[in-house]
């Protein structure tokens, strides 16, 4: 097939597949512990059943130790060409508070060539754009395909790598081609080559046996919310620079997105400055972020007279590609113990880290990708960094060191991926599934030269 017949039949095809990724959208897939596991099943099941009809000869639903199911699908090499393993995830966040939405965040709505709804970016469109981007070849791959579909990368990503260090002749390949990640702008095409690490932990804190009256007790009885947010803001200096020592500011090799960009892309209020010291790209992909998720306190609505005897809250901490996540995780607990006031009591619990990437110079699989993004695009790409996190890539590095690895996919800065009204630009779908397409066959070219 010629380049121009591969992008006819990308486009020829998107009618299914935006109906596909309609239904994919619209099973609330979230994996983590309190939602109901029916639905990530579901959508396991439906993920099963489009590999297949991508023309894949061998699907299956692969148990996870701890998680939900991978699906895995296979095609063999033909003879003297490579091989390349796709990735994505079939999970989602949670949506959040509905009343954020301007669309129902599991009713996949079509607006103005975007599909908004909870996954339709991160990652069902990764799922998509492999099954677009294989049906282009009705089964005749010109590479081996291996595909390895996550079920629970959202929360725990780490039970996956336990599995594929337990099985690595599974997923093994010359390139790797992950979809969970995208441009910065729409048509502007990326490849990312660096990617943080991360670490997430809940912290408890405990002063009294139980909740007292505040006019009884307070302004001697300490309460806990208090020491909480008092610990938690001691992390960053006024200047939003975390505080926490051996944690420094990094330094990325390449050019960053803009300001008016980022401010536009994070939606960040007029008259309200920006955090950190140094580069949008050092801060974003080359150093240090602590955010706290979640807390658990009393809301507004349910708020009484008392002092709290406890609190909790759930911090995530992004780490520099090279650095270590647990050995990151135990310096904040570390410090948080240091500035804790009072004399409280401070546990710490469900701990998860994933490793950090940073891609080697690239071989032939990134000159194949480099030329399928030219044509997709119109443009060559450009080297970006990531400051989300995704737990699988370092161990398939790991795992693989030969395997060249290819971030790149339809999400762009400005989908609000684990934010309300998430979207997916549906020409970037096209252009995505077009240059992996491209890809496939450029790569099996050159590697049988």
């Amino acid at each position: 097939m010629t380049p121009d017949q591969i992008e006819g039949a990308v486009a020829a095809g998107m009618p299914q597949a935006v109906e596909d990724l309609r239904r994919l959208v619209a099973i609330p897939s979230v994996a983590f512990p309190g939602h109901p596991e029916e639905p990530v099943y579901a959508a396991a099941a439906l993920t099963e059943a489009l590999l297949r009809d991508a023309g894949l000869p061998e699907v299956r639903q692969i148990p996870v130790e701890g998680s939900f199911p991978a699906v895995y699908g296979e095609a063999p090499a033909p003879p003297g060409a490579p091989t390349v393993l796709l990735y994505a995830h079939y999970d989602v966040q949670p949506a959040g508070d509905p009343a954020l939405w301007k669309t129902p965040p599991f009713d996949p709505t079509l607006i103005d060539g975007a599909l908004y709804g909870r996954g339709a970016a991160d990652d069902k469109s990764g799922v998509i754009s492999h099954v677009a981007a294989l049906r282009v070849f009705e089964g005749r791959f010109p590479v081996g395909i291996k595909v390895i579909i996550e079920g629970q990368e959202e929360y725990a990503g780490e039970r996956l790598e336990a599995f594929v260090e337990r099985n690595p002749e599974l997923l093994r390949a010359d390139a790797i081609v992950v979809a969970d990640t995208g441009n910065q702008r729409l048509g502007d095409p990326a490849v990312t080559t660096s990617l943080r690490g991360m670490g997430a932990f809940t912290i408890e804190v405990r002063s009294l046996h139980e909740s007292v009256h505040s006019g009884q007790f307070g302004g001697v009885a300490p309460d806990a919310l208090a020491a909480l947010i008092r610990m938690l803001a001691a992390l960053h200096d006024d200047n939003g620079d975390i505080r926490v020592p051996g944690l420094p500011r990094g330094a990325f090799l390449g050019t960053g997105p803009m300001e008016e960009d980022f401010r536009a892309s994070a939606g960040v209020l007029d008259g309200v400055s920006l955090v950190g010291s140094g580069s949008i790209a050092d801060r974003l992909w080359a150093s240090y972020a602590i955010t706290v998720t979640g807390v658990d306190a009393p809301s507004v609505a349910h708020a009484i007279n008392a002092v709290q005897p406890g609190a909790r809250a759930r911090v995530t901490v992004r780490v520099p590609p090279a650095g270590d996540p647990r050995l990151t995780v135990e310096a904040v607990c570390d410090y948080l113990r240091q500035v804790a006031p009072w004399g409280v009591q401070v546990s710490f619990g469900d701990e998860i880290y994933g490793t950090g990437f940073l891609a080697d110079a690239g071989g032939r699989a990134r000159a194949a990708l480099n030329k399928a993004m030219e044509h997709a695009y119109g443009r060559t790409p450009r080297d970006i960094g990531a400051g989300g996190s995704i737990p699988l890539v370092s161990t398939l590095v790991k795992q693989f060191p030969a395997a060249e690895i290819l971030l790149f996919g339809a999400e762009d800065d400005n989908a609000s991926i684990h934010a309300p009204n998430e979207r997916l630009n549906l020409d970037e779908l096209r252009r995505t599934a077009t240059a992996e397409a491209l890809f496939l066959q450029r790569y099996a070219a050159t590697a049988l030269r």
